[in-house]
């Protein structure tokens, strides 16, 4: 990994089929924040709102989550994932760190339920938060 200035900011990218949860979050507190959701057709994301975001927030480099298996071996969605990866990179040309998201989105779900319910779990944007635990994870590597 690259030395980054402190102030840094970081996106913390959680990969998905349908939606693609985008945090923001800075190494000096070693903390993120989940911005939103990027509407994606078959792990495609809509690009020019992926374009908004990279301008806005300007980070130092995007950390994706990977989708292994328990036993850490790959699923059918590891390579699609992976494929993005190599699209942030192309189009960026950023630092882009693929990091394991085991169990993300089942931590996010749970942390919304416990605060919930139910019905906060419904309404709630499990993948910006699942993105936000992806990038706290790496921070602390």
């Amino acid at each position: 990994m690259q030395n980054f200035p402190d102030n840094s900011i970081f996106l913390g990218i959680d990969f998905g089929m349908c939606n693609i949860g985008v945090a923001s979050g800075q190494k000096i507190t070693a903390t993120a924040t989940p911005l939103c959701i990027v509407h994606a057709k078959h792990g495609v994301p809509n690009w020019a709102d992926f374009d908004k975001i990279i301008e806005e927030w300007k980070p130092a480099a995007l950390i994706v989550g990977v989708p292994v298996d328990l036993d850490g071996k790959e699923q059918w969605i590891t390579k699609l994932a992976k494929d993005f990866i190599a699209d942030l990179e192309k189009r960026y040309k950023l630092p882009v760190y693929g990091v394991n998201e085991q169990l993300t989105t089942k931590s996010a779900r749970e942390r919304i339920f416990a605060a919930g319910g139910f019905k906060a779990l419904k309404k709630t944007e499990i993948d910006s938060i699942a993105a936000k635990l992806i990038l706290e994870g790496w921070f602390l590597k």
